[in-house]
């Protein structure tokens, strides 16, 4: 479509907010090979679709990196997706849904959201595990998806310090959010580039910290360096992050300055009003003069598709 109103219409600015991406997506889940026929008809196509954008909008920097593969002249942005709940403060934690979830544990971590093909759980299990025998610690999973049945068949009787719950309606998401400590979020290595989770997102905007379980080159594992607001879990990390998570159990302060952390990071990167503001900026600079005035003066039309 875009290359097609660029030929009828050469005034237009096309600008594109990439989320998922395929051919990559279906490449990444094994749906399709990399070299087949349809990937390289597709890729040929949107290589002449991405051509004629001015202006793509990534939504973190691994899917900026997919994207030059397709060798687009088109100015760059990256814009990530905001949280759907953004309180204006760290979230204090609902009593009542957390003694639900967790019992009496003095650090809780959650799993909370949808997991399919591209989240893992091995990694978040195997830590979990390394813990089970720290009775102030619990892991809750509240998943649906293609791929949830595949984590309640790997957890066994002996992991007493994991439970599952259903999902929370809409009017109980924040007392949901709000009922852990520390959010756990996985990508598996393959889908870097491809999708970036909003979970990250969800987390830090109700001031709690993440656990990410995937590569070290991910957006998130680079975000979460940079700012300081959780751990990166991999094979390697996994006594670091245990260390790190019993010495939280015992120090709840710290746990309070980190929520704190946290939110400031998302209202300042992340937030929909921070994101918002340079959706403007970018987009006004295509047109300099007020919108009004261009759109009476008729001698340019902004269309934005």
């Amino acid at each position: 479509v875009a290359a097609v109103w660029k030929h009828v219409r050469p005034r237009t600015r096309v600008v594109h907010w990439a989320f998922d991406l395929f051919p990559e997506n279906a490449v990444a889940d094994g749906l399709l090979r990399s070299g087949s026929l349809a990937v390289r008809g597709a890729r040929s196509l949107l290589k002449v679709a991405y051509g004629a954008c001015d202006l793509i909008v990534d939504i973190g920097p691994c899917v900026r990196e997919a994207l030059r593969a397709y060798g687009s002249d088109a100015q760059c942005l990256t814009l990530p997706p905001w949280a759907f709940v953004e309180p204006p403060e760290p979230l204090p934690t609902c009593v009542v849904e957390r003694k639900a979830v967790f019992g009496d544990a003095r650090l809780a971590l959650s799993y909370s959201g949808n997991f399919g093909r591209a989240h893992s759980y091995e990694l978040l299990l195997a830590l979990a595990r390394r813990l089970r025998r720290e009775k102030a610690i619990r892991f809750a999973f509240s998943i649906r998806g293609n791929r949830a049945h595949t984590v309640r068949e790997a957890v066994t009787e002996e992991d007493t310090n994991i439970t599952f719950v259903p999902f929370a309606p809409v009017e109980r998401l924040s007392d949901r959010l709000s009922a852990a400590d520390i959010h756990l979020v996985s990508l598996r290595s393959e889908w870097t580039g491809a999708v970036v989770p909003s979970k990250f997102f969800g987390a830090l905007a109700v001031g709690r910290p993440v656990i990410f379980a995937g590569s070290a080159d991910s957006d998130l594992a680079r975000w979460i360096r940079r700012h300081r607001v959780g751990w990166l879990l991999t094979p390697d990390t996994l006594d670091v992050v245990s260390e790190d998570l019993r010495r939280l159990a015992d120090v709840p302060e710290e746990m309070a300055a980190l929520r704190r952390h946290c939110h400031d990071v998302y209202t300042t990167f992340f937030s929909r009003e921070s994101l918002a503001n340079r959706w403007d900026e970018a987009l006004c600079a295509f047109y300099p003069t007020s919108p009004e005035r261009l759109w009476r003066s008729r001698s340019v039309r902004p269309t934005f598709t």
